[in-house]
């Protein structure tokens, strides 16, 4: 099967294969995604990043990422563990309150809103507590 319909010509010179680009795995549906990155973006030269004049800063400043006022961290954290434990009761007593009305218990209800309310006022107390932390 390697022989072909038509014998080969002796004296017709050798045919030379161009060479062939190099093998790339494929990452990509779109051939034209799949070339090395000097390929796809000859802008980027080795020495892009801290030889280019185009860059004037490398990153954060100094102390990026480090906790700069951990007290005022902590307090704030303690306002919004408060806070969310108060908006839980908060729910938890609209729930009950509801139910009582739904029953027809109207007294039990407006002790309930009762509650609602002084919870209300409680998160806004927090809220006021120090106002330089908005």
């Amino acid at each position: 099967m390697s022989e072909s319909a038509f014998p080969r010509d002796p004296e017709a010179p050798e045919r030379v294969e161009p060479p062939r680009p190099p093998a790339y795995t494929p990452g990509s549906a779109q051939p034209r995604l799949n070339r090395p990155v000097h390929e796809r973006y000859p802008q980027i030269r080795p020495t892009s990043g801290y030889g280019d004049p185009r860059i004037r800063h490398t990153g954060p400043g100094p102390g990026a990422g480090t906790e700069q006022e951990p007290e005022r961290s902590s307090k704030l954290t303690a306002r919004l563990a408060l806070s969310l434990t108060v908006v839980i009761g908060q729910l938890w007593g609209l729930t009950i309150v509801v139910d009582e009305w739904m029953s027809g218990d109207t007294g039990t209800a407006w002790w309930g809103a009762g509650f609602l309310v002084l919870s209300f006022l409680v998160v806004l107390g927090i809220w006021l507590i120090d106002p330089k932390d908005r």
